[in-house]
């Protein structure tokens, strides 16, 4: 028996910590809730503050995942936290990722002579310039 997440559309409502771990944005449910009650989970453009907060089918989240904003439109409401094809089924990425922005992975600085981390005599000349510097 396979699951079809069209079968819950507009028929359920879920808990917005359990919707997100089940989507498979966080890794456990407690940091599912602690993202929600810290007010960083805005469903519909309206911020929330409990992690018992109720969404459903159509519903669209926007939050901070990593190093960027994700928004997903809620598609199903899942039944469980299954495989990641699974989950991928429950959310429509509205938000392109930056591949599909056109930005490309910059590539990272590459090390020259001299661009090293700061020897023990460099350090101490540094923190002594910078306590010249508050005088």
């Amino acid at each position: 028996m396979s699951f079809d997440p069209q079968d819950s559309v507009g028929k359920a409502k879920i808990r917005i910590d359990k919707w997100l771990w089940q989507a498979r944005f966080v890794k456990s449910r407690s940091l599912a809730a602690a993202l929600a009650t810290g007010g960083h989970v805005r469903v519909n453009g309206t911020k929330i503050a409990k992690a018992s907060h109720n969404v459903a089918p159509g519903d669209v989240l926007t939050f901070p995942q990593a190093s960027r904003i994700r928004v997903v439109r809620i598609v199903a409401a899942g039944v469980r936290r299954g495989p990641a094809p699974e989950a991928q089924g429950l959310y429509e990425d509205l938000d392109p990722g930056p591949s599909e922005k056109g930005q490309e992975n910059v590539a990272p600085i590459e090390r020259i002579e001299g661009n090293a981390r700061p020897t023990k005599r460099d350090r101490r000349k540094l923190d002594l310039d910078r306590r010249r510097a508050l005088e």
